[in-house]
């Protein structure tokens, strides 16, 4: 009789959650931030991160999704995340620039060549050299990019060497690094605010602009825009990040399941992206938009002033680990 008392109550105790030994079983709730609008690869990304995570801890961890930047911007996220008042984000690279800025080369213009190469920097030496900074400076532990497609340009003339880049009129974000590399290839850097590039194109105040696929595609420009010009000049990653103070708090066991789900929400994001701008591609041919692909490697080359100028302010090493990579 003793022994199905004791049995019933073991059965209680798994049913309300209860460990063996009596004790509640702890819930851990996440809260994923991103600043992105639904719909693209981050949220799938951090969608498949919450169906891994819930289902591997079967409902003992509870996974929050906040997009469209509900919570603040990257950086007031980044503060949050420092104090252990938000658990994880997917970001940009604010914290590379804030906490390891000798060491980020990845918004350079023409620099790195390809996904791979920027994935593979990331995830070498001085990208886990950027990690521990951003670790002892930031209080984030960064667990690797996830995809983000190549920025490329659209333009209303044809653009195929470095010549023809000469006085386009070009619009550009505030980046300075970026301003830099376009006037060094001869283009007439304007900085327009987003939601007027269609305006300013259809007005003839820019000839052109760059950003990746979905750019042209959401904001219809095949109406103001003749080319595509498959520049590739910036691949620019989200990286999944945690506060540290409260991840230092949990469990191995339970840490080892946050990386292995945050790994297989990246691979999943990564393949959302390619076939998003797959799309995004094969849509702006439909519309009439022309693609062309230019001598990336005569503008590389007459782009290099302004890439060193922007490299000498990085640590030594930088350029030989790139070098490496570009081989």
């Amino acid at each position: 009789m003793k022994t199905k008392l004791f049995v019933g109550l073991m059965l209680a105790g798994l049913v309300l959650g209860l460990a063996p030994g009596g004790a509640l079983a702890a819930k851990i709730n996440i809260d994923v931030n991103c600043t992105m609008k639904p719909g693209g690869s981050e949220e799938a990304g951090i969608m498949k991160f919450k169906e891994i995570v819930e289902a591997k801890s079967n409902g003992r961890m509870n996974v929050k999704v906040f997009m469209s930047g509900q919570l603040g911007k990257e950086k007031a996220v980044l503060e949050l995340m420092k104090i252990g008042q938000t658990q994880m984000a997917l970001t940009g690279g604010i914290f590379r620039t804030m906490f390891a800025k000798e060491y980020d080369p990845i918004t350079i213009p023409f620099y790195l060549p390809n996904w791979q190469a920027v994935k593979s920097y990331m995830e070498g030496p001085l990208g886990k050299k950027i990690g521990q900074l951003a670790e002892e400076k930031g209080g984030v532990i960064d667990f690797g990019p996830q995809k983000r497609a190549a920025r490329h340009m659209t333009t209303n003339r044809k653009i195929t060497t470095p010549d023809d880049i000469n006085g386009l009129r070009m619009r550009l974000p505030a980046i300075p690094i970026w301003v830099d590399v376009w006037k060094e290839l001869g283009a007439l850097p304007t900085v327009i605010p987003a939601p007027e590039i269609y305006l300013a194109m259809k007005t003839g105040q820019v000839d052109a602009h760059e950003n990746s696929l979905v750019s042209p595609y959401s904001r219809k420009l095949w109406e103001v825009q003749d080319y595509i010009i498959l520049t590739g000049h910036v691949y620019f990653p989200w990286h999944w990040i945690a506060s540290k103070a409260w991840f230092d708090k949990l469990a191995p066991a339970d840490q080892t399941l946050i990386r292995q789900a945050i790994d297989e929400a990246r691979a999943y994001g990564d393949k959302v992206e390619d076939e998003k701008d797959a799309f995004y591609a094969a849509e702006l041919k439909k519309k009439g938009m022309k693609f062309i692909t230019p001598d990336n490697k005569a503008i590389r080359a007459k782009a290099m002033p302004a890439i060193k100028r922007a490299v000498a302010n990085l640590a030594p090493e930088v350029a030989v680990e790139i070098e490496r990579l570009a081989k």
